[in-house]
């Protein structure tokens, strides 16, 4: 009895171990949503709020992990051209290879705004998919959610039906709370502003705001001594009530048009703390920060 017991303890220890899936997110917006559906999952986020996505060093830290990973998760729409295509190479992981269902790209699954048929260089830093900063609009982010709760499901079929329950939950708290956002934010409606790229724009479709000057001549390009002149003259017909820009860009365009207009500028960052992972969080302070703007006198 004891030969027996021993040798059906030696063959369940050599049976693979049900482990968590380990997961690679480009950004931290996708660690989130992970962190939601599979909070059991390794996570490791490849970059962070205070960095620009479009251009990340491919570090072997990068392609360590990547090597392991069950599912990338990234944004898609060319935003990380510059760096995990030669991730992928360096990291040689079948899994997460184009075409394979270890990599997601949340731009595939959504609509995007100011898609383009055509792409040459004199248009700057323009993707031809179309603008890929899609997680600024929180309905998007729930279509989503339910993309990326089915893959999970496919990549573990046996957890596939609490990837939904918790897809579920989630989405019925997330409606509700979309729905307060935009209530809040009936005063910013129609409301003009400036802004550097096009990193807000759908968070400017979602709340109705209009972005009537961008700091920067072309996407991608600095701003210029000769173009903020030109948006000041425009700037002045318009009267927006701030000057948006994301944490990681630089100040001083930004501070220079301000001071002309007597505006203030608003430093927003461009996706979760990757340390808390928090949408909700993120996107009432962001919500807040432009509401104040609006209303500086404090008024509800």
């Amino acid at each position: 009895m004891r030969s027996k017991l021993a040798a059906l303890l030696l063959g369940l220890a050599g049976l693979p171990a049900c482990a968590a899936l380990n997961v690679f997110a480009c950004e931290p917006e996708w660690a989130a949503l992970v962190r939601i559906l599979a909070p059991d999952a390794k996570l490791f986020i490849a970059t962070h709020a205070g960095q620009d996505p479009h251009h990340i060093e491919a570090r072997p830290a990068l392609i360590s992990q990547l090597r392991q990973a069950d599912l990338a998760i990234c944004t898609g729409a060319s935003l990380e051209a510059g760096w995990l295509p030669l991730l992928q190479q360096k990291a040689a992981n079948p899994r997460v290879q184009a075409g394979q269902p270890g990599l997601f790209f949340a731009a595939e699954q959504v609509e995007l705004l100011d898609a383009h048929q055509h792409v040459d260089r004199s248009m700057g830093d323009v993707h031809a998919e179309g603008n890929p900063h899609l997680h600024l609009d929180p309905r998007r982010m729930l279509r989503v959610a339910q993309a990326l709760s089915t893959r999970l499901g496919q990549l573990d079929p046996a957890q596939a039906s609490v990837y939904q329950q918790r897809f579920g939950s989630w989405a019925e708290a997330w409606r509700r709370q979309v729905l307060r956002w935009e209530e809040r934010a009936s005063a910013l409606e129609d409301r003009a502003l400036i802004a550097q790229h096009s990193s807000f724009a759908y968070l400017w479709h979602w709340l109705n705001l209009r972005q009537v000057a961008d700091l920067e001549p072309k996407p991608g390009l600095p701003p210029s001594v000769v173009h903020l002149r030109k948006v000041l003259q425009s700037a002045q017909q318009a009267q927006p009530f701030v000057i948006v820009q994301t944490s990681y860009q630089d100040p001083q365009p930004a501070r220079w048009l301000a001071g002309q207009i007597k505006l203030p500028v608003l430093s927003l960052p461009a996706t979760v703390d990757s340390q808390r992972l928090d949408l909700n969080a993120w996107y009432e302070g962001l919500l807040t920060a432009l509401l104040n703007a609006a209303m500086p006198a404090g008024r509800p």
